[in-house]
């Protein structure tokens, strides 16, 4: 008797564990070690990046974990690209025929450039501490298609007046090939013109990016996404993008097809 309650009680602690795995629902992914443990199946993030050739881009990224180490994810962000000549000066006086002060302007600059990005990519953990509180390292890359959005530059030109005599008058100009002895004559710039002049001769250029980072991930697990991705990205076109203009007056200012970026990203969001 004593030996059959013995087997029975042997069969139970195998058998248990196996019943217990049964009744887990399919579909989740679990940590090898310490209760429930579950993975989480959804990571919801936002972007904020610093790069080289430009400033800030904000960008989103919605994500499946696949398993411990694997993440695929779409990202779009939203971003201005500048060329490396670029220079804001400013001229701090009030010209007779305005009723403001010169604003500060880029002497060249022909058009703002800004870059919608779409992205799919993958980010893989390289060490166990993707299951633990630590610092996770890893690898991400991406690559998809860019929409590049060009935005005359305007500047605030002074111009004789057509009647002759000593009277001058301010303009709101972009660039263009009639007018380019006066828009690249530093003399004659009084400042740049608003943020919204321009905006409604808008043009698009389409193009790709690809981007590959190394991701540091605090707590990679935990509900809430804490992270920094420091890398390299690409900025692809089809034909070359006139953000200055290209003269002898401004030197060194060909315009360019492609753009490298170094760039540091903070990540925030949480999982599901």
């Amino acid at each position: 008797m004593k030996l059959q309650i013995n087997i029975a009680l042997l069969f139970s602690l195998f058998a248990l564990p196996v019943l217990a795995q049964q009744q887990l629902p399919s579909g989740k992914n679990y940590y090898e070690e310490g209760p429930a443990g579950i993975v989480y199946q959804k990571e919801i993030t936002f972007d904020i990046k610093l790069h080289t050739n430009g400033l800030i881009a904000l960008g989103f990224n919605s994500g499946k974990l696949k398993n411990y180490y694997q993440t695929r994810f779409f990202n779009v962000e939203i971003g201005e690209l500048k060329h490396h000549k670029e220079y804001r000066q400013s001229f701090d006086f009030r010209a007779p025929a305005a009723n403001s002060i010169a604003r500060s302007f880029i002497f060249g600059k022909q058009n703002n450039f800004y870059v919608l990005r779409g992205a799919f990519g993958e980010k893989r953990y390289l060490s166990d501490k993707a299951k633990r509180k630590g610092v996770a390292l890893g690898i991400v890359y991406s690559g998809g298609p860019s929409l590049g959005i060009l935005k005359p530059y305007y500047l605030e030109l002074i111009r004789s007046d057509p009647d002759g005599g000593n009277s001058f008058y301010i303009r709101s100009e972009r660039y263009s090939p009639d007018n380019e002895d006066l828009f690249l004559d530093i003399s004659r710039i009084y400042g740049s013109s608003g943020f919204t002049k321009g905006m409604g001769q808008l043009s698009v250029v389409p193009g790709l990016n690809f981007k590959a980072a190394l991701h540091f991930d605090w707590g990679a697990f935990d509900e809430f996404v804490k992270a920094l991705e420091a890398g390299i990205m690409a900025d692809i076109y089809f034909k070359k993008i006139p953000i200055m203009v290209e003269s002898p007056t401004v030197p060194n200012t060909e315009n360019r097809a492609f753009f490298i970026n170094l760039y540091l990203t903070l990540q925030l969001g949480k999982r599901t």
